[in-house]
Formats: C-alpha cells, structure tokens, sequence
C-alpha cells in the first residue's frame, strides 16, 4: 500500500498521466512510442526531449522514462528506472449479465477499473437480453480507465460464458450471488471473507431464475443482499466492486 502511493503520488506531481505498453519488460532498456501517443505527447503535453514519461505494462510495473529522440512518426523513451508493485491481497471478481444498453456494462468496466477490481467474467442467463459482448471494446475502455486512474495492473475480462458452466468451475475461495429473491441472506458488507479469492455473481435486468440461485448455491455460492433497494445490474455491479474494494485498504 506504500509502494503505490507513493507510485502514484510521484506520477501525479511530476506529470498527471500514466501510458501503457503491453509488450514492455524488466529488462528493456528503452520503448518507442507510436505516432498517435506520441502526437499526444507532444502536441496535446507539450513535452521536450529530457522530460519524463510513466509507463505501465499492466503487469504491476512502472516503468520511469526520459524522452531522449522526438520526431514525427514516433518518440523514442530511455527507462531509467522500473519498479514493480505486488498484486492486491484481496483478488475480486464480479461475474456480471451483459446489460440490454452496452453503454452502461461499458460505464461499470470503466468505473469498476477505476475503483480497482481484478477481474469481470460476462454471464449469459436465462433472462439476459443481450447475448454478445464485444471484449475489444471493453479492452479499450477498460485500458482508458487504468491509465487515468493510475493502475498499474490491467484488469482481465473474460468472454461470455453460460451461468451453469460459470458456477460449475468457478474456483472462488469466496463465492456469493446477489439477488432480490425473498430469502435468508447476510449483506455482502457483513459476510466473512475466508481466503483471497472473492467472486460476486450480479444478475441481467430480470434478475436471476429460482432455478440459476439453486445451481449457484450448489456450486457452492451464498446468496447475499447488497441492500434495501432494488439495483440496476451496473449499479449493483458497482456497489459489490466497491464493498470489496474495502478489503485491500490498508489503514
């Protein structure tokens, strides 16, 4: 928790934006960045030979670079110096329904990468209106919401799957559902968290069949409550990510 504040208290003080690069290691000594970033650089930075630039590969690596050649296809950065910061103790996943509206999954990918979330797995259910979900574009959006909110491990995003295949090899330590169905249930906030590995399983707009809570508690999932009020599936989705987000504070 140290490490990364101060990670991102020294890239907020010296330059206020994150790059990534995918394919950067340890052991590279230099990255050339490509004509679009580096006309955004550039032009829309203002930034000069010898200025610093931060880079992630999304692996938990910040890299510190300085620019060292300028021209119009490309920039040309020389590492001086990465560091690596460990994974999150608490590895929090929320399997999430596709949305009718593809805006608002869109809108919980970036905002639950910018509250921290590990990982989303897509679900296709008995009740799912929508049955397709476009990965590259969430890839994208999810990438936006990294950089801006200085994370430096990406977020995995898994295809659509079946409900029945997802809770049958769903490898959780922890395992919750959330659903309105009048039943006994803890509220997320108040359930004990036995090991690191946290999913949370968030219904389509119609909620979950009688017949999917009965597979997933089978499965080994315990229906929760995430409160009084009845969510829309992103806003649901959100209010999980942040719940557990809590765990990974250290105060």
């Amino acid at each position: 928790f140290q490490f990364r504040n101060i990670c991102k208290s020294k890239i907020k003080n010296l330059i206020m934006r994150l790059f990534y690069n995918m394919d950067l290691s340890k052991d590279d000594s230099k990255v050339i960045i490509n004509r679009e970033e580096s006309k955004h650089i550039i032009k829309v930075l203002r930034k000069k030979v010898g200025d610093i630039i931060f880079i992630t590969n999304g692996k938990g690596i910040l890299f510190t670079t300085k620019i060292k050649v300028i021209n119009k296809n490309n920039t040309e950065l020389k590492i001086i110096d990465s560091k690596h910061e460990a994974k999150s103790k608490y590895q929090v996943n929320i399997a999430v329904a596709p949305t009718k509206n593809n805006d608002r999954i869109e809108w919980f990918v970036e905002k639950s990468t910018e509250i921290g979330i590990n990982s989303i797995s897509t679900v296709l259910c008995e009740k799912s209106e929508r049955k397709k979900v476009k990965v590259e574009r969430l890839e994208k959006i999810k990438i936006s919401a990294m950089k801006q909110s200085l994370q430096l491990h990406k977020p995995i995003i898994e295809e659509l799957v079946s409900f029945e295949e997802f809770t049958r090899n769903c490898k959780s330590d922890n395992k919750f559902i959330a659903h309105c169905k009048e039943s006994e249930k803890l509220f997320l906030n108040n359930c004990k968290i036995k090991s690191k590995t946290i999913t949370v399983l968030i219904g389509p707009e119609g909620g979950f069949s009688d017949n999917e809570i009965d597979i997933a508690e089978k499965n080994g999932f315990i229906s929760v409550s995430l409160g009084n009020n009845r969510l829309r599936t992103e806003t649901a989705a959100i209010a999980a990510t942040q719940i557990l987000s809590t765990y990974n504070i250290d105060i």
